[in-house]
């Protein structure tokens, strides 16, 4: 069989397949493994400029030890002491913390003890809201809002009525927090999936308990983890080719049979898993036959693209934690802009990710330091090609809002790389610089976001385009999900394959039990 693309899905599903025995070849169009996950090097220094957070480790606990070994063999990880830092235009900052305690002493000391109690009910909402949708949900391989409410049962009826799943985000937020920069900060969590929290649906809160689970470091950046899962898959028996850009799935007797790269060459194949975003399929980038596998989504439904600046310089005037965020001060005018008006927002919030510093934010040495920073902005990157203007523009209001919370940092062409939406687009084609897929926008749109299986037989989709959504460990999720789906057509018709469990099942309980985990 053949997954093309090898992010984190494609990755993960083929370390499940070629363990159970397939020939698996991973095709991916760059030089390089990871997909999303990557760096920029700039003077010799490699600076993640993708996802730089790692929550949910369980999930890559579950997909090493399925495979025989364990992740700290792999990869050295830090546990974060400060999960994050918050800064706003008026002087005041705060910081959340691994123990929801320290977070409790520092809210009430920012905001008051009230809020403080109110941190206190926040959190115990997110982790039941968590704890309903994680078996039922993010674990479910094909959801629904009735399948939700018959494994919930009647004793939990009420307790799903209580995750609000017609309540937006920030609605949600007003009725939890009486300060609006607590409001702001948690509403934050709806652009972890590119979605606006004044669309997102209330749900998203649970991310407020993922990152209380564990937010970690990982030694050398988040390319280790690819890497890492390149080195599983083809310890696994995978194969693995980068620089093959298939240009087209073949189908023949309506069904998938191989790819054709850009070179012309013919690649035959029983199963073909597609972890490019959903969108490359409908918008014919993966040849004809298989545009209609999906039911195409309007452009309108995009989540957010970004414009991203990765920096080798020097920060100083505000204390950076690892990872570190500068508010607008007025939210609702920069998702209007982004959605609404498809601009780039007048005054962005900015994220800042300074990556030599450690699980406390501290750093060892002086002198310049690996940073990426980030704002939010329209996924048009198809469509409008920013000018210098735009883009010198954007620069001054993002540089503006980082000096008035006292930071500054120096930095010159020759140590900052740019990327835009339009870029974006180039290296994710189909997407319009989308990050995360679909938006989540409306309570429907996480039950509307594509499965592992097609209209067409043999062809699979994985990857934060599809269910559970996006982010690094969905995404793993999602290739599992895909991997066991595979598996279990082929067991079928087929009593000689065995059938793989993803999550937490060990494979030799697989075979047993039929109940999967997280």
């Amino acid at each position: 069989m053949i997954v093309i693309g090898a992010g984190v899905a494609g990755l993960s599903a083929a370390i499940d397949l070629a363990g159970q025995g397939l020939a698996v070849t991973v095709l991916e169009r760059a030089a390089t493994v990871g997909g999303k996950l990557h760096q920029h090097s700039i003077g010799g220094a490699h600076i993640d400029a993708g996802p730089t957070v790692f929550t949910l480790r369980r999930v890559f606990d579950a997909l090493f030890a399925d495979a025989g070994t364990t992740l700290e063999q792999h990869l050295t990880l830090q546990k974060a002491d400060v999960l994050a830092r918050h800064a706003w235009d008026d002087g005041t900052a705060l910081d959340l913390f691994a123990d929801p305690a320290r977070s409790a002493d520092a809210i009430a000391a920012f905001a008051g003890p009230h809020e403080a109690d109110a941190f206190r009910r926040f959190c115990a909402r997110a982790r039941a809201v968590h704890a309903t949708l994680d078996q039922a949900f993010m674990h479910a391989a094909d959801p629904s809002p009735l399948s939700l409410i018959r494994a919930s049962g009647l004793s939990g009826l009420g307790q799903l009525w209580r995750i609000a799943p017609f309540s937006t985000l920030w609605s949600a937020l007003g009725r939890s927090f009486a300060d609006p920069r607590l409001r702001q900060l948690y509403a934050r969590y709806a652009t972890y999936s590119g979605s606006s929290p004044f669309l997102a649906p209330a749900t998203l809160m649970l991310i407020a308990d993922v990152e209380q689970q564990g937010v970690w470091l990982i030694d050398g950046g988040m390319q280790r983890l690819a890497d890492a899962l390149a080195g599983l898959a083809l310890r696994r028996g995978a194969a693995l080719r980068c620089n093959a850009h298939v240009a087209a799935v073949s189908v023949q007797a309506s069904r998938a049979n191989g790819v054709t790269l850009s070179t012309g060459e013919f690649l035959p194949a029983d199963q073909v898993l597609v972890t490019a975003d959903a969108s490359a399929l409908t918008a014919g980038l993966l040849g004809p036959a298989v545009a209609g596998a999906v039911p195409r989504q309007p452009r309108s439904g995009r989540s957010l693209s970004a414009v991203t600046w990765a920096i080798a310089g020097r920060a100083s005037g505000f204390p950076l934690a690892r990872h570190t965020v500068f508010f607008s001060p007025d939210y609702r005018r920069e998702f209007d802009d982004i959605l609404h008006h498809r601009r780039l927002p007048f005054d962005p919030t900015v994220y800042v990710c300074a990556q030599d510093r450690d699980a406390a934010g501290h750093r060892s040495t002086d002198g310049p330091e690996r940073l990426f920073c980030l704002v939010n902005a329209p996924a048009t990157g198809d469509r409008h090609r920013l000018t210098q203007a735009e883009l010198a523009q954007c620069a001054r209001t993002t540089f503006a809002r980082l000096a008035r919370c006292g930071l500054t940092i120096d930095r010159t062409e020759q140590t900052t790389v740019t990327t835009t939406p339009e870029i974006f687009a180039r290296m994710f084609p189909g997407t319009g610089g989308a990050l995360y897929g679909p938006a989540m926008h409306g309570t429907m749109a996480a039950f509307q976001r594509p499965r592992a299986t097609t209209a067409i037989p043999g062809l699979y989709l994985a990857g934060g385009s599809t269910h559970p959504g996006p982010g690094v460990p969905m995404a793993a999720l999602s290739g599992r999900m895909a991997a066991q789906r595979l598996l279990t057509d082929l067991a079928s018709t087929s009593r000689s394959h065995t059938v793989a469990m993803p999550g937490g099942m060990s494979m030799r309980s697989a075979m047993t039990d039929s109940t999967a985990s997280y």
